[in-house]
């Protein structure tokens, strides 16, 4: 349980500073940033959780739209929150079909 609050506590304090970045320079780094690497780790521990086979596609989708939300809103929890949802939604959707 510590390790978990001690990862998150980390990456809230790397998204803060890649923040105070300039958007042009991360907007360039995007496919290669740490905010993408810890973002699809962050996808595959929760999709594992949740016993869900893990899909790339899936993960670089939500983290691409948690990317972009975040760069609008400078919110980690509402990027987070918006593009679970939107995630469950696509997947809820396409199991439907």
């Amino acid at each position: 349980m510590k390790a978990s609050k001690y990862k998150f506590f980390i990456f809230v304090n790397l998204i803060i500073l890649f923040n105070s970045f300039n958007s042009y320079y991360l907007a360039q780094t995007k496919q290669d940033s740490i905010i993408k690497l810890f973002c699809l780790q962050s996808v595959k521990e929760e999709m594992t959780k949740a016993e869900m086979v893990y899909s790339e596609e899936i993960a670089n989708e939500t983290c691409d739209c948690y990317y972009e939300e975040f760069k609008k809103t400078a919110s980690h929890q509402d990027s987070k929150t918006k593009c679970k949802l939107d995630t469950k939604e696509n997947l809820n959707h396409n199991r439907k079909i």
